[in-house]
């Protein structure tokens, strides 16, 4: 038997994921998103623009395409930041800000492990274009009454630091290696490597003993600029004044290239080690990364759609599932019954009754069996007598009644 490739994953019963989808479609366009779609082949140029060249994502972990000995490098998409900053740039959308929203798989060989797939979801949350330090507040805001209000979730956190500008990175890029050239025999040969290569990287090592000592390494707030230090104020204030609940993590960092200033993830203790299922931040330089005159104000978040059913399905009793809708069973009684059933039938689908023909039944007894297994609500039954009188039978499969009525009269009964 053939199986599925590891790190993926069969959804045989959808009701829960699309629940989400839809209730993230909705609150999103009440915000004034856009759905957009992106394709999940791009340049793998792409990717080593923005993410950058030191990172595990472009390392290790994308799944290349090469097109020819001198042809093109594509890949299955990682992430969907960057493909939708080169939408925004080869459309030369003029309007910003540009708030826009979508969804899909995402590609990335790692590890699996609890909520971690090599095929994963991400809705991915993005507004390209967003000057002010307001724009943050009102997206942590959205996010976080989207969790609580609309999922019903408390079993959350929000961890939120601040990075500060380029400029301010480069000053803390700097007070860090000093640090870590003092503990340089203490940590990891992985954080050794990242001192050199991605230096804010370090804060991502899962090492016990690395992240004991980076308990006492500098934070990124300790070292913003007047502007910044500003910024980082009026974020507090903000969701202060707004009831968002969060806590400052200074050694969250988000290691990838394109982020500054406000960084966040929303954590849950329910998954694991990898307990993040929404992140994101500030992505100011992405644009002059993949091109562009000068950086471009923007920030997104992704949710996790594994990850955000694991922490619903202990919630689902509480959550407005969309109910099946009843089950019409017709039971034609014989090969004579066969063709009136999907006669019937088929006038049971123009009006919208989900409707189900046993077609293999071996007896009456088998089929009745059946209908009650699906969870029919009700039998309708197609004998040579019905067939005669242009009638049909219809029992009730909750109580047990039956009654006959005219076919033409069906429709009506059912529907009241």
């Amino acid at each position: 038997m053939i199986t599925k490739v590891k790190g993926t994953q069969d959804f045989l019963d959808l009701t829960l994921f699309d629940f989400v989808i839809d209730q993230i479609n909705q609150h999103l366009k009440v915000h004034h998103f856009t759905s957009i779609a992106t394709p999940i082949l791009e340049s793998t140029e792409l990717f080593k623009r923005s993410l950058g060249t030191y990172t595990d994502v472009v390392n290790k972990e994308m799944f290349t395409i090469n097109t020819g000995p001198e042809g093109e490098s594509i890949c299955l998409r990682p992430e969907v930041t960057a493909p939708i900053m080169r939408a925004f740039m080869e459309h030369n959308i003029q309007h910003t800000p540009w708030k826009v929203f979508t969804w899909g798989p995402m590609f990335r060989y790692e590890r699996p492990q609890k909520g971690r797939y090599r095929q994963f979801h991400q809705v991915s949350i993005e507004i390209i274009g967003a000057q002010s330090i307001a724009h943050d507040v009102q997206l942590l805001t959205l996010l976080d009454r989207f969790f609580r209000q609309t999922l019903k979730m408390n079993n959350f956190a929000l961890l939120i630091n601040f990075l500060g500008c380029p400029a301010d990175r480069q000053i803390f890029n700097e007070k860090l290696r000093i640090f870590l050239n003092g503990v340089e025999d203490k940590i990891c040969p992985n954080c050794r490597e990242r001192k050199e290569k991605n230096i804010l990287r370090v804060f991502d090592c899962k090492v016990e003993t690395c992240k004991e000592i980076y308990r006492l390494a500098p934070h990124t707030t300790q070292h913003l600029c007047q502007t910044c230090s500003v910024e980082w104020q009026t974020l507090q204030d903000a969701l202060q004044l707004l009831s968002i609940t969060f806590a400052v993590a200074p050694t969250l960092v988000r290691g990838l290239d394109y982020y500054t200033k406000t960084v966040f993830e929303f954590v849950s203790d329910n998954l694991g080690a990898q307990n993040a299922f929404c992140a994101g931040g500030r992505y100011d330089p992405l644009f002059e990364q993949l091109g562009g005159k000068e950086p471009l104000p923007s920030l997104g978040a992704a949710i996790g759609i594994e990850r955000l059913l694991l922490l619903l399905e202990p919630l689902k009793d509480q959550l407005p599932l969309p109910q099946l809708p009843a089950l019409h069973v017709i039971v034609p009684m014989g090969p004579e019954q066969q063709m009136l059933a999907l006669l019937l039938a088929d006038e049971l689908y123009a009006h919208n009754l989900c409707t189900q023909v046993l077609l293999d039944g071996a007896s009456m007894k088998s089929m009745m069996r059946t209908a009650n297994k699906l969870g029919a609500q009700f039998c309708l039954i197609l004998g040579s007598e019905e067939q005669q009188n242009k009638q049909v039978t219809v029992k009730n499969m909750v109580t047990g009644a039956e009654e006959k009525m005219l076919q033409v009269e069906l429709v009506r009964f059912l529907k009241g």
